[in-house]
């Protein structure tokens, strides 16, 4: 079991603690479904595929149309996109889910909750409300407090320890 003791944690570096995850199934479905849900995100402002913008484009969104400070701008898009690899293939699953789920909050509280709970099913509202940012802060506090779980590069690096 790749879970650090009490006496382990107290001596160990503070990265393996990051890594430190059991074999729980459980953790590696919230994962996988949460990076198979902002990998998708992160390459559309990082790259420009699936009909985003790329780097580009979306900073100059964000820091032009939306006033974030570039530092922050660029931040959300590293989360999105290298946060996004961090969760599918399990490495520093607990520092991707944090940034992923710091970007959820930040997007949820700053743009999607003037729309109000429900997302936008029928086109009757502006936009689209803070349902689904729930769900993803979920997830990611989930990571953030089991590790990746199984089948994760994590495991595998905190089982050489």
């Amino acid at each position: 079991m790749a879970t650090l003791t009490q006496k382990q944690t107290a001596v160990a570096p503070a990265w393996t603690r990051v890594l430190a995850t059991s074999n729980d199934y459980a953790a590696t479905v919230s994962r996988l479904a949460l990076g198979a849900m902002i990998l998708p995100h992160g390459m559309q402002k990082a790259l420009g595929l699936f009909g985003g913008y790329g780097f580009a484009g979306t900073m100059q969104f964000f820091t032009q149309t939306m006033h974030i400070p570039a530092p922050f701008a660029a931040l959300a898009i590293a989360a999105e996109f290298l946060g996004g690899l961090g969760l599918i293939t399990g490495l520093f699953g607990r520092v991707a889910a944090f940034g992923v789920g710091f970007t959820m909050l930040m997007a949820a509280l700053t743009v999607h909750l003037p729309n109000g709970f429900f997302m936008n099913w029928f086109g009757n509202q502006k936009g689209e409300g803070v349902e689904f940012f729930i769900l993803a802060i979920g997830l990611a506090v989930a990571v953030m407090i089991k590790g990746s779980g199984a089948l994760s590069l994590d495991r595998l690096v905190a089982n050489k320890e």
